[in-house]
């Protein structure tokens, strides 16, 4: 499996992708001065967003992909979606999401759903399965992969997420929580309503 290229279109393309769109928000937002406009209350949505993703991602590197876990991926990325929905209809209101930034998005968008499309395309049968269709038998255990990823390709995947993507988004939000005394909002983003565009 680990042969695959389509596996190693994952491990090696699909994912660092994501991790340096990852830390590319994260540096527009600290171009924005997040902290002062939409404060701890986007970075909180942005901690969702990187736990709907990381589940499915975790169940991809350690779990054997069945049924269930494509039904989990399919559910995780739906919800993803709609979290980024609401994501930006916030972040408007306070800060100017610019061209770059909103590229960025482009590439946090897709990538989860070119890791399904091939994840699905690898597992055919499991997600046939999960509508009652093809020859195989739907599974719903959770079970570890029996053929585990390297291990240091997972301990240098883990590194990665711990310092580029999970710390600088825990730091922004509680730089969020310091440049307004505690509060989720800042003042800047009370002042507009949801969906209306920020001016510079």
């Amino acid at each position: 499996m680990l042969a695959d290229p389509m596996v190693l279109i994952l491990m090696y393309f699909i994912l660092p992708v994501w991790l340096v769109a990852g830390f590319a928000d994260w540096l527009c937002h600290r171009a924005t001065h997040i902290e002062s406009t939409t404060g701890a209350k986007e970075s909180l949505i942005h901690l969702l967003m990187f736990a709907e993703v990381g589940i499915p991602l975790l169940a991809a590197m350690f779990l054997e992909v069945n049924a269930l876990v494509i039904a989990v991926m399919i559910v995780t990325f739906f919800i993803h979606e709609a979290t980024a929905i609401w994501d930006v209809r916030y972040a408007t209101t306070a800060r100017t999401v610019s061209p770059v930034e909103q590229h960025v998005h482009s590439f946090l968008e897709m990538i989860p759903l070119m890791g399904l499309v091939i994840v699905v395309a690898l597992h055919w049968g499991q997600f046939l399965a999960l509508f009652g269709a093809g020859t195989e038998r739907a599974r719903f255990d959770l079970t570890w992969k029996e053929q585990q990823l390297p291990v240091i390709y997972i301990a240098a995947v883990m590194i990665v997420i711990a310092l580029f993507e999970l710390l600088p988004y825990v730091e922004e939000f509680f730089r969020g929580l310091r440049a307004n005394s505690g509060r989720l909002v800042p003042d800047k983003a009370r002042r507009h309503e949801p969906g209306e565009t920020a001016t510079p």
